[in-house]
């Protein structure tokens, strides 16, 4: 007999070979020098590590967070941008999904970012 403790299928925790990045979104706030990173993971069984980068279009590293052993699949944080007089312009933010070694992540995704001049 099998019970299926997962309405939807989608959201049954899996093993981690199988976990991955399923979305990252970003977006300027207001004051242009944070940006909110809404990120997806597969539901996992265990738990993975992040590694979360914003680079502005000259290479030059702005922001950057770990996060170990989430609990969450489901994240959103806030990137302080840091280091710059004036945030307006191109930024990438890789977000990358690891276990025991980052290099190479299990997983990695990119993201274009523009944020905008002052009173744009």
């Amino acid at each position: 007999m099998e019970i299926n403790l997962f309405n939807d299928a989608s959201l049954a925790p899996q093993p981690r070979h199988k976990v991955k990045i399923e979305d990252l979104q970003v977006a300027p706030y207001p004051d242009r020098f944070r940006v909110k990173v809404n990120l997806k993971l597969t539901p996992f069984q265990e738990r993975p590590n992040l590694a979360i980068t914003a680079r502005r279009s000259d290479g030059l590293l702005v922001s950057d967070l770990d996060v170990i052993a989430t609990m969450h699949f489901d994240n959103e944080f806030t990137m302080h941008l840091r280091g710059i007089d004036n945030p307006a312009g191109d930024y990438t933010l890789t977000a990358e999904l690891y276990y025991e070694a980052r290099n190479p992540p299990q997983d990695k995704r990119q993201i274009d970012i523009a944020v905008p001049a002052e009173n744009a």
